[in-house]
């Protein structure tokens, strides 16, 4: 694993560099996708497994935007704590950046329920964890409250080890979740005794590494959180749940203040140049938008606006008149949208999704081939042709998707379609 810095804005991203084409998941919320013992994010066929450790290293330490890159889909375990990865930043060392920390304070009380977990978040002005650590049973039962600075995370927090109870080991290694778990790094439970190749490092170090797992955890909400969190036997499943919730919280805020504040500054960019910027989840593009992505234009443009993007999928339209300029010959006396150009658009609409990128700004997708194509009803002039796509598989430049055209609801033509990603 190296850790390499990153542009303001970028976040945390983790790069798959033994992969073709290096592709790279973002660290949030929305691309959480196992939450079993450890929280794993993926992208289309591309997974990273237990992310939480470096994560909370990142938030812990205060960097706000860093790439991970990774030679495996699972970052070195160390000695099951935080520390080894705190020391890489620590060497490294920090450097300011000229944008201003986007902190979100929550606002308002949120609670959640996962199976034996509880999590109550509060209004506060810093971060603060209070936290109740027990198996089942009630052994081990430990309580830890802490406010989270970077002074704090390192000395309370960051070499708290990872544990497990004797009698888990068994399924756990059934369901291979240890594959290179040893009392190297990891401390094992066995009835009264606990297992280990040297002292704890806490006189509460169970529940100080739930309070560091909560803090990866909590770092996909995207932004550092101002909140007093108060967990009793949290988990990955509840903390990744809370980080959604409080999510979903910052973006109504954000969307209710925007109602207060004057329209921002209109920038003259050219329609035909190059888009500037990755679009962003819950955006919606307009066809001037939609142009500065993709390089098609008249008569072969056939996107007219995106309404929805929310990570692998996206709907856009296509409202069909009766001038499209291929009703003169398809057909003159029954205008019908030919099949082929339901699935370009398609095409395209995966095309914009994969466009959206920071790192494929700039290039064209091609299209390669088709699979499973049917059409199903005729699409004539007047009908509003909305286009649901959703990124199936990438690997590399390649990616796959799978798509549908529907008209009032009803399914119209559906496929699966294959594009490389390529330069311009």
């Amino acid at each position: 694993m190296t850790l390499l810095p990153a542009a303001p804005s970028t976040g945390v991203r983790f790069r798959r560099v033994d992969l073709e084409g290096e592709p790279e998941i973002q660290a949030s919320v929305e691309n959480v996708s196992e939450t079993n013992r450890s929280t794993t994010i993926s992208k289309a066929s591309v997974k990273i497994h237990t992310v939480e450790h470096v994560l909370a290293a990142l938030s812990g330490c205060g960097v706000d935007n860093a790439i991970v890159a990774l030679d495996a889909n699972e970052p070195p375990i160390g000695d099951g704590s935080a520390a080894p990865y705190c020391e890489l930043i620590e060497k490294a060392g920090l450097v300011p950046q000229p944008e201003k920390r986007d902190f979100y304070a929550v606002e308002a009380p949120l609670e959640i329920t996962h199976a034996d977990s509880i999590l109550s978040v509060f209004p506060h002005d810093r971060l603060q964890i209070s936290c109740t650590s027990a198996d089942k049973s009630g052994r081990f039962t430990q309580f830890f409250s802490l406010e989270i600075t970077p002074e704090t995370w390192r000395r309370e927090l960051s070499h708290a080890r990872t544990f497990c109870f004797f009698e888990e080991i068994e399924f756990l290694i059934k369901n291979g979740l240890i594959r290179g778990g040893s009392l190297e790094n990891a401390v094992v439970i066995r009835d009264d005794a606990v297992l280990t190749t040297e002292p704890l490092r806490y006189q509460e170090e169970f529940v100080r590494h739930k309070i560091l797992d909560i803090v990866g955890d909590l770092s996909l909400v995207g932004r550092p959180v101002h909140a007093h969190i108060m967990a009793v036997r949290p988990s990955h499943a509840a903390n990744c749940e809370l980080a959604r919730l409080i999510a979903s919280q910052a973006g109504k805020a954000k969307v209710a203040l925007s109602a207060f504040l004057p329209p921002p500054e209109k920038k003259s960019i050219a329609a035909d140049g190059p888009a500037q910027t990755p679009v962003v989840d819950g955006a919606t593009l307009d066809v001037r938008q939609i142009m500065r992505i993709l390089p098609h234009r008249y008569p072969f443009l056939m996107v007219d606006k995106v309404t929805r993007i929310e990570g692998n999928k996206i709907t856009a339209q296509k409202n069909v008149t009766v001038n499209e300029p291929f009703f003169e010959g398809h057909f003159p006396q029954h205008p019908i949208m030919p099949g082929v150009l339901q699935l370009e658009a398609m095409a395209q609409v995966a095309g914009i999704l994969m466009l959206r990128q920071v790192e494929n700004l700039g290039k064209l997708a091609y299209f390669m081939a088709a699979e499973s194509v049917k059409w199903r009803k005729p699409v004539r002039p007047g009908d509003c042709l909305m286009i649901d796509v959703e990124l199936t598989k990438i690997r590399g430049k390649i990616c796959k998707a799978k798509g549908a055209c529907l008209v009032d609801g009803e399914v119209v033509s559906e496929a699966e379609v294959t594009f490389m990603i390529a330069e311009a």
